[in-house]
């Protein structure tokens, strides 16, 4: 009987340095039944040849001794790593629902193809797969914990009815911090999530677990678990919104036939926005991501909750009086824009 395996999305989009940490920590995890597929929406910053030398044991991962989390990431996993290294389109017609000998899968999507397109390349994969059971959506701006994996899955299937399963998100820089308890909810009269459910509180809270978990309305892509017959059932990730908006997407057309959780004791640390200027605690957001945002906020409205569309539009010409009031000019005409019809970023 062919064992079931767990396979692991990571993005990379310019930023080997981070995919090669991530998959540091990822290689020493306890769990020993998965694969790790790396998608590279085209790097021109030489990820792929970066990766590649860090599986030989050429590339090492930069260590520093004050570093919490050095103990997920040093002494190096053994190396050499072997690995497989494919085209999207070899990716996606040459497996036969075979899987591969390797536990490194190595994709180039040949083109920028944003969060939804690249990950559906190292979906679409691992589908093709018959010992495939899970996927896990990772980004590479983390680290995991050993047991991450191990309990994400104990805790999906400790659970009674059909699910997709978080992880508890701590902040790479302060890891007794939360900065997402699974994910986020959602308020569709606005078109805003909320501040991440959990953030800011103390590793140490008394935290009522269940309670957050049916506050969820969407898993953070961070770290996703998905069973293999959500993707059959749902589909993959809608790629018209190329970032943001994704993960709420997924779970509204989910319309509640799997259960949104998370599993508390499963530990991920984020560097948050490390790639595309995605807004945090400690850097504003850049132009690139408030143009997806807000132009993905009111399509994902228009989409689904047509009868929000006017207070979406009303709270997005506040965002921008907002920006303007700070003197972020910029942003300000960009929102503006976005409202009377802007649709591509250029």
């Amino acid at each position: 009987m062919l064992e079931k395996t767990s396979y692991i999305v990571i993005l990379n989009w310019n930023s080997w340095q981070d995919t090669i940490e991530c998959l540091e920590s990822v290689f020493r995890q306890n769990n020993n039944n998965y694969k790790a597929i790396v998608c590279d929406n085209n790097s021109s910053d030489g990820s792929m040849d970066n990766i590649k030398s860090w599986a030989k044991g050429i590339r090492k991962v930069k260590t520093h001794i004050h570093n919490p989390l050095l103990n997920l990431i040093y002494p190096p996993v053994n190396k050499n790593i072997s690995y497989t290294e494919l085209t999207r389109e070899q990716s996606e017609k040459s497996q036969d629902g075979d899987p591969d000998d390797n536990n490194l899968i190595l994709i180039q999507t040949g083109d920028n193809l944003g969060f939804a397109g690249g990950n559906n390349v190292g979906l679409r994969y691992a589908l093709n797969c018959h010992d495939m059971k899970y996927v896990w959506l990772l980004n590479n701006d983390t680290v995991i914990e050993a047991d991450c994996l191990t309990n994400m899955i104990n805790y999906s299937e400790q659970q009674d009815e059909p699910n997709t399963c978080g992880s508890s998100i701590y902040y790479y820089n302060d890891p007794s911090v939360i900065q997402a308890l699974g994910g986020c909810s959602y308020n569709k009269w606005t078109g805003l999530a909320s501040t991440s459910l959990g953030r800011g509180l103390a590793d140490d809270s008394d935290i009522d677990h269940k309670a957050i978990e049916k506050q969820l309305s969407y898993i953070s892509g961070a770290s996703w678990l998905l069973p293999k017959q959500y993707l059959l059932d749902i589909g993959l990730m809608n790629e018209d919104y190329f970032l943001y908006c994704e993960e709420i997407d997924w779970c509204v057309r989910n319309d509640k036939r799997y259960k949104l959780c998370y599993a508390p004791d499963a530990k991920v640390y984020h560097k948050e926005g490390s790639s595309i200027g995605s807004p945090n605690d400690e850097n504003p957001s850049s132009l690139l991501s408030d143009f997806y945002i807000f132009r993905n906020k009111l399509r994902f409205t228009r989409n689904y909750f047509p009868e929000a569309i006017i207070t979406a539009y009303l709270t997005t010409f506040y965002q921008a009086f907002n920006r303007a009031r700070r003197g972020q000019w910029d942003k300000a005409i960009l929102i503006l824009k976005i409202i009377f019809g802007k649709r591509n970023y250029t």
